[in-house]
């Protein structure tokens, strides 16, 4: 076994503190990385106060984590030991059912196995995440990361990047859409540097005025203070996708208002509460909502090649690992720009 560094939530709603634990000896199809940096991710903070669901105690979180190989099994075939390596929110999946064999594993039929607070295979293993110093993944779950990039500032691309990458691929958005996002926060600046990189016109929606600098200087072309009924009403019937990047509750009801006839709003931030729709909103236009999880393995790939061809990486504030829980607080009231990342360094 594999003594292992980390920090740790005890118990729901604890404060994260160090904790010991064992990873498992590298098998024939693993790559063992030792981790260089972890992005902080708000559902790092959702899962520790049991938002979503009962979480698997004590809970190692984090799954946005690059660093450096330093060991692989007698047949990984694609991974060498000093190459840069990745891994996002999936650590498994059953790999044989339809959705599996489509380069869909984040919609495994079996359940795919998250990187933390999960269960591996065997049903009873928990998965622990990227707050610690290393890290065992089978092959197919790594990702080759790009040594032109910004190491840090790629971490988040793990999560923020493929989770506002994938639907944008998915819905073929680009040269001649009119794209919303709504919310400029960790998911939200990446939506504005894909949705621009891919050629659509691109709005940000905020309830924040002092963010219209940001969102134009990471490329936006318009902002809507979604407060301001004048700007609200000007924007009624403008878009043909909205990317909704919110974890908090709000009114989806006002935004199905500001699609075309056939936009589609698409959900990638996710409340805790069940969402309420009036279906009338969703009649008069032919209108949608869809929602959109991760990428897969080979979709995530594809982004990050993207990422090196094109010098696309997240804002960032790295931070020491002693101060997550500050940076939980900081992140619950928005005070972050876009995303912090743990020196792992400082474990």
């Amino acid at each position: 076994m594999i003594k292992t560094k980390a920090y740790a939530a005890q118990s729901a709603n604890a404060e994260l503190a160090p904790w010991d634990f064992e990873r498992r000896e590298v098998g024939p199809h693993d790559v063992q990385f030792d981790i260089l940096y972890c992005g902080v991710c708000h559902s790092d903070l959702h899962q520790i106060n049991n938002d979503w669901f009962p979480g698997i105690f004590p809970m190692v979180p984090g799954h946005e984590i690059v660093g450096r190989i330093v060991k692989v099994g007698d047949h990984v075939k694609n991974f060498k030991v000093g190459q840069l390596a990745g891994t996002g929110c999936l650590v498994d999946s059953c790999q044989v059912c339809e959705n599996c064999k489509q380069d869909l594993e984040q919609y495994c039929l079996e359940g795919a196995t998250g990187t933390y607070n999960s269960l591996e295979r065997d049903g009873k293993t928990p998965t622990y995440g990227g707050y610690s110093n290393t890290i065992v993944v089978r092959e197919e779950f790594v990702l080759h990361i790009s040594e032109q990039l910004d190491l840090a500032a790629t971490a988040p691309l793990l999560c923020a990047g493929i989770t506002t990458y994938s639907p944008l691929r998915h819905w073929k958005v680009g040269k001649g859409h009119k794209l919303a996002v709504l919310g400029l926060g960790g998911l939200g600046h990446m939506a504005v540097k894909f949705g621009v990189a891919f050629g659509a016109e691109v709005t940000v929606l905020s309830t924040s005025p002092n963010k219209e600098e940001d969102a134009r200087r990471l490329g936006a072309h318009h902002f809507v203070v979604t407060t301001d009924e004048e700007q609200l009403k000007s924007a009624s019937g403008s878009f043909d996708f909205i990317l909704d990047t919110i974890s908090a509750d709000h009114d989806y009801s006002l935004y199905l208002q500001l699609l075309k006839t056939n936009g589609v709003h698409i959900c990638v931030g996710a409340p805790s509460k069940p969402v309420e729709v009036p279906v009338f909103g969703l009649l008069g236009g032919r209108k949608s909502i869809a929602g959109s999880g991760i990428g897969g393995i080979k979709e995530t790939q594809e982004m990050l090649d993207f990422c090196a061809e094109h010098n696309i990486v997240s804002d960032i504030e790295l931070i020491n690992i002693k101060d997550v829980q500050g940076a939980y607080e900081r992140m619950t009231k928005g005070d972050v720009r876009y995303r912090f990342v743990i020196d792992m360094a400082s474990l």
